[in-house]
């Protein structure tokens, strides 16, 4: 494996927006498979990212390979962990796969949880980096890249590579939370909620407050939409696990929001309607 310069093998794992934008992306490269937990998720995945190949122009649906067995991954190369952000349930996910996959290096999605730590209870030491790409996978150009200083010997130069042949400006951060991204986003977009609740706006004044008051492309609100409310709780929980700080706790209103099933974009309401 230090021998080689590049993954031809590429795998993903989980089959959400995420995950289904990066498969998109890589069919450009070739092959590429796709671990879903049920034949119903492999599916929806499947019809996903095909509608994402559609419309990128050197995507190719032909190359996306879905799977519901772990088995099927032992050949890969590179194996990127695209689930649910919550370390209880990505770690053993990742010990069942360095057991499926011995020779397979991973990537992790993870916007939140720290790469060592999740290495060290997926039992992937020195076999594990950050690759946090941001939504929508096909349009985004960015993508923190958190390369621990105990990797194996080349698999740094064939992360940098990977993000290259996807297309993708690669900016190394240190493993901490939030990256730089979602370190400094996640308190501003918090802040709006608190400002929405404490002032009684609506939701389109106060986006139209940073659109047209700073030049922000997207109002926090109709981002948080874009994001998923329960992702944006789920990041938050996970900053703020880690840092302690307030501006990191995501307000009670998300919380209110998740447990009423106003998702955002996704379950066609959130501070929008979108029916």
């Amino acid at each position: 494996m230090s021998e080689k310069k590049r993954y031809s093998r590429p795998a993903l794992v989980g089959t959400g927006t995420i995950a289904c934008g990066l498969a998109a992306c890589a069919t450009a490269l070739g092959p590429v498979r796709v671990l879903a937990r049920s034949d119903a998720s492999a599916s929806r995945a499947e019809e996903s990212v095909a509608k994402l190949c559609d419309r990128t122009p050197s995507g190719d649906a032909r190359n996306a390979q879905l799977t519901t067995e772990i088995n099927d991954l032992a050949d890969r190369d590179l194996l990127v962990e695209s689930i649910v952000e919550d370390m209880e349930v990505k770690a053993p996910l990742l010990r069942a796969l360095a057991d499926a996959c011995p020779e397979s290096e991973f990537a992790s999605t993870t916007s939140s949880l720290s790469i060592a730590v999740l290495a060290e209870r997926g039992n992937v030491p020195g076999r594990l980096f950050g690759l946090h790409v941001f939504h929508p996978v096909t349009r985004m150009e960015l993508v923190e890249l958190c390369l621990p200083s105990a990797l194996r010997s080349g698999a740094a130069e064939r992360a940098r590579a990977f993000c290259e042949e996807l297309g993708k400006r690669a900016v190394e951060v240190p493993d901490r939370p939030g990256f730089v991204v979602n370190r400094l986003l996640f308190p501003y977009l918090f802040d709006a909620v608190r400002t929405l609740k404490s002032t009684g706006l609506e939701a389109e004044d106060l986006d139209a407050c940073m659109t047209l008051g700073a030049g922000y492309p997207m109002g926090p609100l109709k981002l948080l939409d874009f994001i998923g409310i329960d992702v944006a709780v789920a990041v938050g929980r996970g900053l703020h696990a880690e840092t302690g700080e307030d501006n990191h706790r995501p307000p009670p209103l998300l919380d209110e929001m998740v447990r009423a099933n106003t998702l955002g974009r996704k379950s066609k309401a959130g501070f929008y309607d979108y029916g």
